[in-house]
């Protein structure tokens, strides 16, 4: 009965009994979902400024979430979780619709048309290429760079860092409120770790989570609750001006963050794990890829914006998940989710920002595979990695260290150095910033 079990899971997920363990990759499947379970509440509260149906949002949230990631789990067998990404939503709701002046339908069939062209480009190959296409330290550039982003998440969301008109950003007041919790939750999750304590990321979670109740931070509005209707957003597309030139800008924004945002969390996450073989590359890439490209054209027709791999799937590859079991424990807390929202939505950000804070630590171990002696190769990855979280976008950061790359290599004579298909993506980078 137990080879039996065994023999499912490897079939399944990809699960190899002398390398991985059931109870790791379940409890790293649980730590993904607690650290993006934010995106429960964030998504709707973003799309909904744009006039769509707020609980609606919420329902189709999830179902597209879990869904997608029900699917990256047995298709690509990977342990990379997905959702409505951030950034993403906020130029569906504030830039397309609040300042474009165009109705959420039509983001929504702009969203549609690209995963469409997403389905295409995987089909094709075409995004594999590109991800061979970076030069290796750059791979690991956007895993070092990938560590600061999600860390500088992880502060604001527990206000340990804040705006300031003066500087851009300045230190919260780490003496009390929400500031004070994440600084709790980052000492007792960091002591964990140092124990070596299996679930420490987790364990930290709950305990922050709970530490917060007497702090006035966490809040239990209940338990359980039936999923609002998801019919006033469904399959909701507007085709009259799918041939105008705003159209095709915003097709191609769409695309082009989500392609790269989608690159660089699983180069990222990728390297992390130890995942990526001898010659660079990323074992089921092109199935993760569909998967991304499947979930963004099936979220359009539930009625959310683009689905992408989230990089907080980092967290729980740091726990140890590193097969399709992780990603399947992750898909399943979202389908639970529909029924238990108030309960997972009363998580508070200082509880899980400590894990994003600390996963960033983790990710950032990538950093001395980078040969900063020779600077052809060092000044383009230090630009990859600080441009991710100054910038606050993964996208950016690989646009600007790869052109920084072909620059720098060509200007100093070692051009032959450059692929023909990384200068072919610098000249489409180029193009980028001129529209």
């Amino acid at each position: 009965m137990a080879k039996m079990a065994v023999s499912m899971l490897e079939k399944l997920f990809g699960f190899d009994p002398s390398k991985h363990s059931v109870r790791t990759e379940v409890l790293a499947g649980i730590t993904t979902f607690l650290t993006m379970a934010y995106i429960l509440a964030v998504n709707p509260n973003i799309l909904s400024a744009a006039g769509m149906d707020k609980g609606a949002l919420f329902t189709t949230t999830v179902i597209a979430s879990g869904i997608t990631t029900l699917l990256m789990a047995l298709y690509a067998k990977l342990p990379f979780a997905l959702a409505p990404g951030m950034g993403l939503n906020a130029f569906f709701a504030f830039s397309v619709c609040l300042t474009m002046g165009y109705s959420w339908q039509f983001a929504l069939t702009a969203v549609l048309i690209e995963g469409i062209l997403f389905i295409i480009l995987t089909i094709t190959n075409l995004r594999e290429k590109i991800v061979d296409a970076l030069p290796i330290s750059l791979k690991y550039a956007i895993s070092s760079g990938i560590g600061l982003f999600i860390c500088f998440i992880g502060l604001q969301n527990a206000q340990i860092v804040v705006n300031n008109d003066a500087t851009l950003i300045g230190l919260g007041k780490l003496t009390q409120g929400p500031a004070l919790l994440g600084v709790i939750g980052v000492v007792i999750t960091s002591v964990m770790l140092i124990l070596k304590v299996r679930g420490a990321l987790l364990f930290g979670i709950l305990a922050t989570t709970l530490i917060g109740i007497p702090m006035g931070i966490t809040h239990f509005d209940g338990v359980v609750g039936l999923p609002p209707s998801i019919e006033p957003i469904f399959f909701q597309f507007q085709f009259e001006h799918i041939f105008t030139k705003d159209m095709i800008i915003i097709v191609f924004t769409f695309l082009f963050v989500d392609m790269f945002d989608t690159i660089g969390t699983l180069v990222g996450v990728s390297t992390k794990a130890g995942m990526i073989d001898e010659n660079g590359r990323i074992p089921h890439l092109k199935k993760a890829f569909m998967v991304d490209a499947i979930g963004t054209t099936g979220g359009a027709m539930l009625g959310t914006s683009t689905i992408t791999t989230f990089v907080e799937s980092a967290s729980g590859v740091a726990e140890g998940g590193r097969t399709g079991l992780t990603s399947f424990t992750t898909g399943i807390c979202f389908l639970l989710a529909l029924f238990f929202a108030p309960f997972f939505l009363s998580v508070p950000g200082s509880a899980t920002a400590p894990v994003l804070i600390l996963v960033g630590l983790m990710m950032m171990s990538q950093i001395h595979k980078v040969n900063f002696n020779d600077y052809a190769e060092a000044v383009p990855a230090f630009i990859c990695i600080v441009m991710m979280p100054f910038a606050y976008s993964i996208s950016e950061g690989i646009v600007l260290g790869l052109l920084s790359y072909v620059v720098v290599n060509v200007l100093t004579g070692k051009y032959k150095k450059v692929s023909i298909a990384t200068y072919v993506l610098a000249v489409i980078f180029c193009l980028k910033y001129v529209m």
